[in-house]
């Protein structure tokens, strides 16, 4: 029996339960354990190997999500700050959502991975997330749900209608355009084309008035277009220009490696960012720091300065 082929899928399944690509892995690792040894009790009258293999991870999740806080973006948890030069203090005893390499999976496994979605998600109770994921992104009947999580059908469309009502006020969602879109790709050239040449004002001109910048594990955010530009002002200042970025997707979504010069030469990794482009213009930039996020996409630590990897 080969399980193989499931792995992918199960993985993001298993990172939008619980908002971890690290856990993600490692529990989708105990799930093959588990079905490799309950192969003998497989009925393959009763479910399919892939519906047999969700509701071994299903049940692995919630497990493991059992008196667990969510997991957050610093934008879950308050209001934006307004002072560009806050202190940049770390709060490491939060379990920050984390991002999903996508060109480790293929498309199909990537589906509903939006980073605004799996962050809202995180908000629901955790068999209700289960239901949302298992029946609105992956299509499983509500008796195959209810199967899974040893319930009824009704039990199931009431926990899937309760999720939905949670989630309507998320939005924007269905705007973000696909990275691949040609009018995305010239939004993400000029912008990093304006940071790589720190240039602020041309940054903040591809910003939509109410564009969000957030940083975990730093727990402050800002909204809006000038005090995105006052902080990269202050970034700059900070570690200086002469930036290069590597263009790569995330969570079905444009990504960018930003690495900072350092004073001997060369260029260090500082920053994974995930851009949310709407209208031709970047609303959104989740910029990640986490050294977890920068190996699971297998990113260099440290290019040489014609852009070729040095040292990892």
């Amino acid at each position: 029996m080969d399980f193989e082929p499931y792995r992918g899928e199960l993985v993001a399944y298993c990172y939008r339960m619980l908002g971890s690509f690290d856990e993600a892995e490692d529990l989708v690792q105990e799930t093959m354990l588990r079905a490799w040894k309950a192969r003998d009790r497989y009925d393959r009258t009763r479910a399919s190997v892939r519906t047999w293999l969700y509701r071994i991870a299903t049940n692995a999740c919630l497990t493991a999500l059992e008196g667990r806080a969510r997991r957050p973006l610093p934008s879950g948890l308050g209001a934006p700050s307004e002072d560009p030069g806050a202190p940049l203090t770390s709060a490491l005893d939060i379990p920050w959502l984390q991002p999903f390499p996508d060109a480790r999976f293929d498309a199909e496994a990537r589906t509903g991975l939006r980073l605004a979605l799996v962050a809202a998600t995180q908000v629901l109770p955790a068999r209700q997330r289960a239901v949302l994921v298992l029946r609105e992104v992956l299509e499983f009947t509500a008796a195959e749900v209810a199967e899974q999580l040893g319930t009824t059908a009704a039990a199931v469309n009431s926990a899937l209608q309760r999720a939905r009502a949670a989630l309507a006020g998320v939005g924007g969602v269905d705007e973000i355009t696909e990275p691949d879109d040609p009018e995305v790709r010239a939004v993400i050239q000029r912008y990093v084309r304006a940071f790589e040449a720190a240039d602020v004002p041309a940054l903040v001109q591809l910003l939509t008035d109410e564009a969000v910048l957030e940083m975990p594990p730093v727990p402050l955010w800002y909204r809006g277009s000038r005090d995105y530009g006052l902080f990269m002002e202050r970034v700059f200042r900070m570690r200086g220009t002469g930036w290069t970025m590597t263009p790569l997707t995330a969570n079905g979504q444009p990504a960018l490696a930003a690495y900072a010069p350092e004073p001997g030469g060369g260029h260090r990794l500082h920053t994974l960012q995930v851009l949310t482009v709407t209208g031709g213009r970047v609303a959104h930039n989740v910029v990640f720091a986490d050294p977890h996020v920068f190996r699971a996409f297998d990113l260099p630590r440290r290019i040489s300065s014609d852009g070729f990897r040095r040292a990892r």
